[in-house]
């Protein structure tokens, strides 16, 4: 395999992918059985990389060889959330049963300063940690990609980059989706860029337009030959470093030199029979699963319905006090003292829900005090993908908001993160979703953002069953919980568990979100009569997941309800 010339392999994926950007009409149709394969599986936010990583483990590649080309492919396909310009978070475990999690979320600058982003009266200035160079954080992703591919690839690195260069040079068929985030952005990307970027023409974006991005084909170019050093130094750094000069940004050569991302031990817990392994700090996201299904330990929810009275009261009280926790003991370990071990201990659980009522809903500023905005939208992607050794990898990836920080580095093509927004500007006041912080996620130099991310996989009987995570900002954490309730303890098959409608509190602010069409009126004049407050939206996440069947065949289950997600399998 490794013998297979680098420009033979870019050729043969280029052909595979050919008019593949649309959805077929199964996928388009509301499905209520997922994709089924014997051999592999992957499951991502288009179909372009999803057939990328199905390539690959066709060649030989394992699922992690499949992941590294997946995560090149997306900064291509899917470039709102799809990077080389952010950072992420991966969880894993080997064919053998050993688990593992990568850290490689950004990181704030060494000239980061902890009120960097409030005026003299001490307020947070508008869009000054969401906007323009000041925003972003020393990006991960390449580093990331590095790391996993040096210990677990298969095959070699030129020719997982191969794809993402021939899908740039050759271009891509954007869909209806796509086309839409294109025409809302213009005015970001016109006020802050200082050149015309490929995402802006006269002429409005539509389905089926070409999308070609010769510059990342350089970059990635430079990546596939220099690997690790191809971005962090030589040209590519240099161009980071003049966008940041230019606009008077923070990141310096040494920042990008210096990025390292980090092996860490996942956040562990249980469940009626399942292992629940997910990404610990300073992702958020696997310290408030496993507290979630602490909490569930105490009540036989197989009683209640789906999405029923009893279940939305029950979830909600849960997250408001998980939530609550999140905002006061969470950050970069490497930088806070993470009470790991209390947080996780079954008994916090059931001692924080002493308070619950069922009849009626405990105020959020009980529990701690707060005052915040709505959540906003938001865009991050996940992908799942296992192969047919049953190696499974999770990966969550993102540039935070859509197009991070909608500046695109000039004459090297892809877009810089936004992640600085996730550090707490100023303690007690939201982020662009709404989440509030404290000290503990405080900005200080070369530290990590905290981040709900939550790439998980689930053991049943100790073998592997489930491969899982979403999009979503804040309700990454719920999108991901009621997704894996509905499967471990509804027994729904993998797409009706990601099909089911999603509702999500996060403790402040003090209101239920739900999905539109999700809650009927009876069960919302209950709900009030608890004293809950509620508030329709349009969609919550995006969950890509593959669910081992009772014939051990791989059901990949793409949201494609929410988006364009789309599963592949061989």
């Amino acid at each position: 395999m490794r013998g297979k010339s680098f420009l033979s392999f870019a050729v043969a994926v280029s052909i595979v992918l050919v008019g593949c950007a649309e959805k077929s009409e199964t996928q388009r149709a509301e499905r209520t059985q997922g994709v089924i394969a014997g051999n592999g599986m992957v499951v991502s936010a288009n179909k372009y990389a999803s057939d990328v990583g199905v390539e690959i483990m066709k060649r030989g590649g394992n699922a992690f060889d499949a992941a590294v080309a997946v995560q090149f492919a997306l900064a291509v396909v899917y470039p709102r959330a799809g990077n080389i310009g952010g950072g992420g978070f991966a969880v894993y475990r080997d064919a053998t049963g050993v688990k593992g999690a990568l850290d490689f979320r950004e990181k704030a600058p060494s000239r980061a300063e902890k009120n960097m982003y409030l005026d003299e009266a001490g307020e947070p200035v508008k869009d000054l940690s969401l906007k323009g160079v000041l925003s972003v954080g020393v990006p991960g992703t390449v580093n990331g990609m590095v790391k996993l591919h040096e210990r677990f690839g298969e095959l070699s690195w030129k020719e997982l980059v191969a794809p993402s260069i021939q899908l740039a040079k050759e271009g891509v068929v954007i869909s209806e989706n796509q086309a839409l985030r294109f025409n809302q952005a213009k005015s970001d990307f016109e006020a802050y860029n200082r050149f015309s970027i490929p995402m802006v023409k006269d002429t409005q974006w539509k389905r089926g337009d070409l999308l070609i991005l010769p510059e990342l084909a350089v970059t990635l170019e430079r990546i596939a030959e220099e690997g690790n050093e191809g971005f962090y130094e030589g040209i590519t750094a240099e161009l980071i470093v003049a966008e940041m000069e230019a606009r008077k940004g923070l990141i310096s050569l040494a920042d990008l030199k210096a990025y390292e991302a980090v092996w860490r031990n996942p956040i562990i817990g249980e469940y009626r029979g399942y292992n629940i392994i997910s990404m610990p700090p300073p992702s958020s996201g696997g310290v408030a699963i496993v507290q979630l299904f602490n909490g569930l330990k105490g009540y036989d929810i197989s009683l209640f319905e789906p999405n029923s009275v009893e279940a939305i009261h029950l979830f909600t009280e849960l997250e408001r006090r998980v939530y609550a926790d999140r905002a006061e003991n969470l950050g970069d370990p490497d930088f806070f003292p993470v009470p790991l071990e209390d947080l996780l201990a079954e008994q916090r659980m059931k001692k924080r829900m002493e308070s619950f009522d069922p009849a009626k809903k405990t105020p959020s500023d009980e529990i701690k005090a707060g005052n915040v905005e709505i959540i906003e939208s938001v865009e991050t992607t996940h992908f799942s993908i296992v192969d047919k050794e049953g190696n499974a990898v999770s990966i969550t990836t993102t540039l935070n908001g859509y197009f991070g920080a909608k500046v695109m580095v000039k004459g090297a093509g892809f877009f810089l993160n936004n992640e600085m927004d996730d550090f707490s500007k100023k303690p007690g006041t939201p982020n662009q979703f709404g989440l509030v912080g404290g000290e503990a996620n405080a900005i200080a130099p070369n530290k990590r953002m905290l981040s709900s991310m939550t790439p998980t996989i689930v053991e049943k009987n100790g073998k592997l069953w489930m491969v899982l995570g979403s999009p979503g900002g804040s309700t990454i954490i719920t999108s991901v919980f009621q997704t894996m309730v509905n499967a471990m303890v509804y027994t729904m098959n993998m797409q009706e568990a990601v099909n089911a409608y999603r509702f999500h509190h996060q403790w402040m602010p003090d209101v239920i979100i739900y999905e539109k069409g999700g809650l009927d009126s009876l069960t919302k004049m209950q709900l009030e009569a608890k004293g809950q407050t509620l508030q329709e939206r349009g969609l919550l996440g995006k969950v890509n997941a593959i669910l081992v069947t009772p014939e051990g065949e791989l059901e990949g289950a793409p949201d494609h309800m929410r988006g364009d997600e789309f599963a592949s399998g061989y």
